[in-house]
């Protein structure tokens, strides 16, 4: 995927995405990933019609984006849809007896996906990850993996380009500890908010 200087690139999700961005202001990007690849962009292309939105929400689910898919996607008109999304999908199952199942979860990323179809959008699906810190991370794998299955399937079924950041993450875990990326497992560090960025980067051409 090649970005144009006239692209409008949103990024969507959840907490990771959101990155704390101000939300009196459609124009900020918060101090995640989407803010570090952002900033490289406009560096780069050096183009005033480079538009860029974050529309990430904090605890969002996929049925969450589907549900305001039309205010917070479609109605920007973007060129260019990053989605992350899926881990509050597995963490409500554990922290309030909530869960979301991979049949459910699939059906809603498929309609949300066939929605941005029709204003002919790009997509790039990153993954969700999950580090094994602290020790109970280990058992949300059951959950999470069927997810990360549907996103690369999904990935496929649409012609969008995946990120597959489970297994950045794990890898990464091996030169430094996982905590390091992301201390609870989940948020990453600004280490990890870096990493996501330099692989969406790299996946647009622009290492």
């Amino acid at each position: 995927m090649l970005i144009n200087p006239d692209d409008r690139i949103l990024f969507t999700g959840d907490s990771i995405t959101d990155g704390g961005r101000d939300r009196n202001n459609s124009e900020s990007l918060g101090w995640g990933y989407p803010a570090i690849a952002g900033a490289h962009l406009q560096s780069r292309l050096a183009s005033p019609e480079l538009k860029i939105f974050n529309r990430g929400i904090s605890g969002n689910r996929v049925c969450d984006l589907l549900a305001r898919v039309e205010v917070d996607l479609l109605a920007l008109k973007p060129s260019v849809v990053s989605i992350l999304i899926g881990i509050n999908d597995v963490w409500r199952r554990y922290d309030a007896n909530s869960p979301t199942d991979a049949k459910a979860f699939a059906r809603d990323y498929r309609t949300l996906l066939e929605k941005i179809a029709t204003i002919r959008a790009r997509v790039v699906m990153l993954e969700p990850f999950l580090l094994h810190v602290p020790d109970d991370r280990y058992a949300w794998r059951e959950d999470l993996n069927p997810k990360i299955d549907v996103v690369r399937m999904l990935a496929a079924e649409f012609g969008a380009e995946l990120l597959p950041l489970d297994g950045l993450f794990a890898q990464a875990a091996t030169q430094a500890p996982a905590a390091y990326w992301a201390g609870d497992g989940v948020h990453p560090s600004a280490a990890g908010h870096a990493l996501i960025a330099e692989t969406w980067l790299e996946n647009a051409g622009l290492p």
